[in-house]
């Protein structure tokens, strides 16, 4: 039987690269065979990304600094990403922005900064590559979202939240447009998931006891659990999945 999870001679963008749920789903691409080249805001950042992942794979990313808010950068990420690796299959889009500030208290500033990483940045990412992914008649397409676009916080993530929100019923939209052009168009919805931005936070006392009780299997979300996710998303086992939104979160939404 073919390996259905098999990336062999496939090219995948990762964009939030740096970031610690990007940087294992690009590394993640890369023991399936796919070439990688990893986007983001700050080049030093990406750089000991790539050290990491060659200590792990024997193997370097590509990377290239993109601020996806700028058409005109995306557009240069996408143009060198099929100029040095021949092409480009795969999009995942990694990135992303949260404050939390309760909605008396939120400026419109940072109402603003979440919406323009989270849906402005995602929409720019999302076209410029699908143009390249429906001229081609194939292409994945994989966003990041959170169970937080479908389940309400009371921690003054009003902002973030509804970003989320958009993101999934974006992700339906394209789906539903670029399925004829064999697009598929789907999102991720973790709960919370230790990285290094926030096994800070989980450290101060009683915060993973108080998460996890509303977790049915009783743990926080790990990397390679996401990773797991994206694997299939871009592979052939998930050729007639699109407009999904696949929740990695131990049951969290299954209760409500």
């Amino acid at each position: 039987m073919v390996n259905l999870f098999d990336l062999t001679g496939k090219k995948a963008v990762v964009i939030g690269g740096g970031g610690g749920l990007g940087s294992a789903a690009a590394q993640g691409l890369m023991e399936h065979g796919a070439q990688v080249m990893i986007g983001g805001r700050t080049i030093s950042t990406l750089e000991e990304t790539v050290e990491d992942i060659y200590k792990a794979v024997d193997q370097k990313p590509h990377i290239h600094q993109v601020n996806i808010c700028d058409p005109e950068s995306v557009q240069k990420l996408c143009d060198d990403a099929i100029s040095t690796m021949g092409g480009v299959d795969i999009l995942v889009n990694s990135a992303g922005y949260t404050k939390k500030t309760k909605a008396l208290e939120e400026t419109l500033t940072e109402w603003d900064a979440h919406y323009d990483i989270n849906v402005r940045g995602f929409f720019i990412t999302s076209q410029i590559f699908g143009r390249v992914f429906c001229a081609q008649q194939s292409g994945k397409v994989i966003h990041m979202s959170s169970v937080r676009g479908i389940r309400a916080n009371a921690g003054g993530n009003t902002a973030y939240c509804s970003t989320k929100g958009a993101l999934d019923m974006m992700t339906r939209c394209m789906a539903t447009e670029w399925a004829p052009y064999h697009v598929n168009v789907n999102a991720i919805g973790p709960a919370l998931t230790f990285t290094k931005l926030t096994s800070t936070h989980m450290k101060e006392p009683g915060r993973v006891e108080g998460y996890t009780k509303n977790i049915p299997m009783g743990r926080l979300g790990e990397v390679a659990d996401i990773t797991g996710a994206v694997i299939y998303l871009a592979s052939a086992a998930s050729d007639f999945v699109t407009g999904q939104i696949i929740y990695v979160d131990g049951g969290l939404t299954a209760i409500g």
